[in-house]
């Protein structure tokens, strides 16, 4: 479902609300299809700035539409909604599928596999819609791939902002880790019964 703006973001403070940009491990964000290497990174930018298209776009090889989008996230986060701001001409993406939290994704496993969810998109040149998540189906989210396999005709797809509407934990996904690893005992750190003779083992 798409969710119009239909109030003045400044009096509404939308730009605060689209808090998960900062959240983003840019340099990890990839892209299968690009025209350009590395370009997917210029559509990941503050709310505010998503018509400003001086830093570049996303855009497919020529003939073929097909994008895969795969962004991680430095915290888990909880995803409420997805914006996506295409290109003119035929160039929007006319369809979004997402995975969540799996790596390595190809064009071959995203149409194989089940998406997450989907949506038909609209040609959203002034970045005033957004699309509603299935909410209980976006929690701890450590990654999301975005699946755009058509557009609206043209020999290309172009996107030139991509912004996800949520909210994160407070640990970051490495603090995580090593909390988990640490509350793991090291056998090492603990002599047992059986080490000193005894006939059983039990940490002391």
């Amino acid at each position: 479902m798409a969710c119009l703006h239909d109030h003045e973001c400044a009096d509404h403070n939308c730009s605060s609300d689209w808090s998960l940009f900062k959240h983003i491990d840019l340099p990890k964000v990839s892209a299968l299809n690009e025209a350009v290497t590395g370009s997917v990174k210029s559509v990941f930018k503050p709310w505010e700035q998503r018509l400003n298209t001086s830093e570049g776009h996303l855009e497919s090889n020529e003939g073929d539409p097909e994008l895969i989008v795969f962004i991680p996230f430095t915290a888990d986060v909880k995803i409420k909604s997805i914006a996506i701001v295409g290109g003119a001409d035929g160039t929007s993406p006319a369809k979004m599928r997402a995975f969540i939290n799996r790596d390595g994704i190809d064009f071959s496993d995203a149409q194989s596999m089940q998406a997450v969810q989907e949506w038909d998109l609209a040609e959203n040149l002034q970045g005033v819609l957004e699309y509603q998540t299935r909410y209980s189906r976006f929690q701890s989210v450590g990654n999301i791939t975005l699946h755009f396999p058509d557009n609206f005709g043209a020999d290309t797809t172009q996107i030139h902002y991509i912004g996800l509407k949520g909210e994160a934990t407070l640990l970051k996904r490495d603090v995580v880790a090593n909390i988990v690893y640490e509350i793991m005992p090291n056998p090492s750190d603990h002599k047992t019964r059986a080490e000193t003779g005894g006939g059983f083992s039990h940490v002391e």
